[in-house]
């Protein structure tokens, strides 16, 4: 049987499906669905979402914040964690271009929110004191054009796919072509971006996937697993921590975040596993992507109180988040000819079974075997502005 394709969102031909569900399996297949719903209340309000159930994981894209995924459930377990920012948060309650530079933080709250795609780290300023580049860029509250579901039955394939465009007359062109694909039954999200450079002229991209997770994923015991060529403490605050980088407290009212930069190896087919597990080993995420593609990799940690928002980021990208001008002077960034593209492909693993996370940790450690980290005690230059 062919793919069905249901067109939810266009905004040349004028379509938007404001609620959608998907038409029930055929009698005797497994159970999946595709829900499109309108959010109503607060700053959700006229939010959004595409909720995927493949009869094993649910997940749920926001096409209005730059195609981002909220939240994911294997189960009864949440993947996520809970942001003081109570969204998802329509763009329209989010100053992104606030003078400050910190405005994206009024709508963060994702399970993976993506940074870029013209900046993607800290926020830099002119000679002036004006806003160059905003905190992690616009693309995550920017709207898709287009959204489109689909479902083929005869491989059990679910997607979501959207374009979502980020452009300025007379400076860049940029297009977001985003998939988040599962099949019927297992425990995985894929998710495939092509950015292209619409202009006519040069241009210079990041991308950084700002991947999120509080309880229970993240808790006092919780590790960080990966196979580490070298790690450098983005600032004075980070080096406090470097001794135990991969180990977390429990929540601390006050903590200051640290931030952590790595060269990590890559397996013989290029892809670069991470493992974050909870301290029983009970639930965890395996994140996988491909070095050639993302080679930089940044680790947040956010200990505070879980009011406060108790959380841990693992970020592959382009770049280290770093001010776009630092970055753009070490050749950190995807150089995109006029029409030209760059593919960029991950999976997210969902776990909830001890045997699997043990799996994925001993393919970690296999990898991990022979290697010698470089572990830096300071700031290193090159790596960080220093």
């Amino acid at each position: 049987m062919a793919e069905s394709i249901w067109v939810l969102t266009d905004s040349e031909q004028g379509i938007h499906e404001a609620e959608f569900e998907s038409p029930e399996p055929a009698k005797g297949e497994a159970s999946y669905s595709i829900k499109r719903q309108t959010l109503r209340g607060g700053v959700r309000e006229g939010v959004d979402t595409i909720e995927v159930d493949n009869g094993a994981v649910k997940f749920s894209v926001v096409p209005l914040r730059g195609m981002g995924l909220w939240k994911a459930w294997a189960g009864d377990t949440e993947y996520g964690w809970s942001s003081a920012v109570k969204g998802p948060v329509h763009p329209h309650y989010v100053p992104v271009l606030d003078p400050n530079g910190l405005g994206w933080l009024e709508g963060f709250d994702e399970l993976l929110c993506r940074c870029g795609l013209i900046s993607n780290g800290a926020p830099e300023f002119d000679d002036s004191g004006r806003l160059r580049y905003p905190l992690h860029g616009r693309i995550a509250n920017l709207p898709a054009s287009r959204v489109e579901v689909a479902v083929d039955e005869s491989s059990g394939e679910l997607a979501v796919r959207g374009i979502v465009d980020e452009s300025r007359f007379l400076f860049h062109q940029l297009r977001l072509e985003t998939t988040y694909a599962t099949k019927v039954g297992e425990n995985r999200i894929r998710i495939t971006d092509k950015v292209t450079n619409l202009s006519g002229n040069p241009a210079e991209s990041q991308l950084l996937y700002h991947i999120n997770f509080g309880p229970p994923v993240l808790d006092a015991g919780a590790k960080l697993v990966a196979p580490v060529k070298a790690i450098v403490p983005r600032d004075p605050r980070a080096a406090e921590g470097i001794e135990g980088w991969e180990n977390y407290p429990a929540p601390q009212a006050g903590f200051t975040e640290q931030v952590y930069f790595f060269d990590l190896a890559a397996d013989a087919k290029g892809n670069v596993p991470v493992l974050l597990k909870n301290a029983h080993g009970t639930a965890g995420f395996c994140l996988r992507y491909r070095r050639e593609q993302l080679p930089c990799f940044t680790l947040w940690k956010n200990t505070a109180a879980e009011a406060d928002g108790y959380v841990t980021g693992l970020e592959p990208g382009t770049n280290y988040p770093n001010p776009r001008s630092f970055e753009g002077e070490k050749g950190r960034f995807a150089k995109l000819a006029p029409g030209a593209s760059v593919t960029f492909e991950l999976e997210l693993e969902l776990l909830t079974d001890p045997k699997a996370l043990a799996t994925c940790e001993a393919e970690i450690g296999k990898l991990s075997s022979g290697l010698k980290p470089q572990v830096f005690s300071a700031p290193q230059q090159g790596w960080t502005k220093v």
